[in-house]
């Protein structure tokens, strides 16, 4: 199987007013490949992030995501974040839903799978990390928080 590039970065600056904190970063990122953005903090790793996003906009560079030139005015952002997921440092998880509703939201809202199919699956990944038992239970609660904190390296 040949490698194919879901992310190429090439030339990719960016500056908050004099502060430059993203300083000429290339990099291709392949179909199966891991990668670790390691660094202290304030070095910029979460500014990447959020550029590979469009969440903040690059000064200079260019970013291809699935084949799409991000950095291009004319790309559907909007239509690209389709498959694009992120993980935030300090996610908000909605307080009214169950575990399970949390974790069935995205694929559904994206229109990926069905109800059915998000729960099936979620159901799923609660079983793989022993948590059905916390299905119900509200993400406002300690409980729920950390049962969706531990589900989000196994959602794939």
């Amino acid at each position: 199987m040949a490698d194919k590039t879901k992310v190429h970065v090439s030339n990719l600056k960016k500056s908050f007013g004099k502060l430059e904190v993203l300083k000429d970063i290339s990099m291709d990122i392949h179909e199966g490949e891991v990668v670790v953005l390691l660094g202290p903090s304030g070095s910029g790793k979460s500014t990447f992030l959020r550029c590979l996003n469009q969440l903040e906009i690059a000064t200079e560079g260019e970013i291809i995501v699935d084949g799409n030139n991000i950095t291009d005015k004319h790309t559907d952002i909007n239509k690209v974040r389709e498959n694009i997921g992120m993980v935030f440092q300090h996610f908000n998880l909605f307080p009214h839903k169950t575990v399970l509703e949390n974790i069935m939201l995205a694929p559904v809202e994206l229109k990926k799978m069905t109800k059915e199919q998000a729960k099936e699956k979620g159901l799923q990944l609660l079983k793989r990390v022993c948590l059905t038992r916390q299905m119900f239970i509200r993400t406002c609660s300690p409980a729920g928080r950390n049962s969706v904190l531990r589900l989000q390296e196994h959602w794939r």
